[in-house]
């Protein structure tokens, strides 16, 4: 291990753990072409071919009714069974997480049976997020904050393929809509996941 990578280790075990601490205090760097043609990374997997791979990042938008829940659905659905959606084929079944902002229990519940494919996501390979499921007096997580963004990252699996949040505006109140700034902390957030 190079001199640099044991540097960092250090500095995250001292600093609890914490690597985008010590990973912001290493100095970025850019590669001539030839070094980068002969550098080797990790290959996407296509999760839902052919437009959905891993480290895509991928944003739904249409006016309010015309079926953005449903179309999330679907696409989660077709991941966590390894179906297919329209034209979309999923290689293989992968673990999902569904985060809904808004819609009731029992209208997920409704809508879920709406979109049952032939066969059913194993175990564990699809799971959702309802409000209904916080504690009662509890709070939405705003994923504006870190906090906020921690809890969620904590119904992450390290394994977890694909996650779906539905919709953006219900998990991030703070900030104004409309601005940039207020895009930072998420999209940060997004990047990292």
């Amino acid at each position: 291990m190079n001199a640099a990578l044991l540097d960092l280790d250090a500095r995250i075990e001292r600093q609890g753990g914490h690597a985008v601490v010590a990973a912001r205090s290493m100095p970025i760097r850019a590669v001539d072409v030839h070094e980068l043609a002969r550098m080797h990374f990790k290959q996407r997997d296509v999760i839902l071919g052919p437009w959905l791979h891993s480290q895509d990042l991928c944003m739904v938008f249409a006016a309010r009714g015309i079926g953005k829940t449903h179309f999330g659905l679907s696409i989660a659905f077709a991941v966590a069974t390894g179906g297919q959606f329209a034209k979309w084929k999923a290689p293989k079944a992968r673990k999902v997480l569904y985060l809904d902002g808004e819609l009731p229990g029992g209208v997920m519940q409704k809508r879920m049976l709406m979109h049952c494919p032939d066969r059913e996501p194993e175990p564990g390979f699809f799971r959702v997020f309802t409000p209904d499921l916080l504690p009662d007096g509890r709070a939405m997580p705003d994923v504006s904050t870190y906090q906020g963004q921690e809890e969620l990252e904590a119904m992450i699996e390290a394994d977890t393929a694909l996650v779906v949040v539905d919709n953006l505006s219900c998990w991030a109140r703070s900030g104004r809509e409309n601005e940039a700034e207020s895009w930072l902390p998420i999209a940060e957030w997004i990047l990292s996941l």
